[in-house]
């Protein structure tokens, strides 16, 4: 059970939030007091009731937009592309619209920490043919990093534009956009320090 008292209003509105009761301690409180808690307590249980789910530039707004442009989910999509590099697996569907790029459900700019490289890389399959501002593409992915991922999706995109129009495809390929990349990270071996690294040798 939480106190709420008037300077903790702060704390008190996230705890509401996360599902935290707001009724106040009545243990060796003043009548007044209680009073008083109970009223401000009612203001803003009503107040987080009024306020909107979603905010119109959030999360879940995205969201909520993925999944009205994806009607039946990644699956049911026509244009779509898969991409792979190191661990990373990126799932890309393609869509008309004005060149948005929407990675899990965040932008492109903010998934990607406003990197320039890699957001260059999501960007250059579209922008070697023309298409920045044709398609909008929505991106779901998984394992490795940020690197492997963004070069996933750069696979993905170019994978997904062959569908579109096999026309895409001499382009792509002789800029090298298809060819997945295959090398990862070599694994251990039983007596050497890394993949390679072996311990110095003595004689004696």
């Amino acid at each position: 059970m939480t106190c709420f008292t008037s300077s903790s209003a702060a704390v008190a509105k996230r705890s509401f939030l996360s599902g935290v009761s707001l009724r106040p301690c009545v243990v060796n409180a003043p009548l007044r007091m209680r009073k008083a808690q109970s009223v401000v307590g009612l203001a803003m249980a009503s107040a987080a009731a009024a306020a909107p789910a979603i905010t119109e530039e959030g999360e879940g707004s995205l969201e909520q937009w993925v999944r009205q442009m994806l009607p039946g989910g990644f699956a049911a999509q026509r244009l779509i592309g898969t991409g792979r590099r190191k661990t990373a697996v990126a799932r890309v569907v393609l869509i008309d619209g004005t060149g948005q790029i929407i990675i899990n459900n965040r932008t492109a700019q903010d998934y990607l920490q406003g990197n320039p490289v890699w957001l260059q890389y999501v960007k250059y399959p579209l922008a070697s043919l023309g298409y920045e501002s044709k398609y909008d593409v929505i991106v779901r992915t998984e394992g490795g990093g940020l690197s492997a991922q963004a070069q996933a999706i750069l696979l993905g995109i170019a994978r997904a534009l062959i569908v579109a129009n096999q026309a895409n495809r001499d382009p792509l390929k002789k800029q090298g956009l298809l060819t997945r990349d295959s090398r990862k990270v070599e694994r251990k071996k039983y007596g050497l320090l890394k993949a390679r690294k072996a311990p110095q040798y003595s004689k004696r």
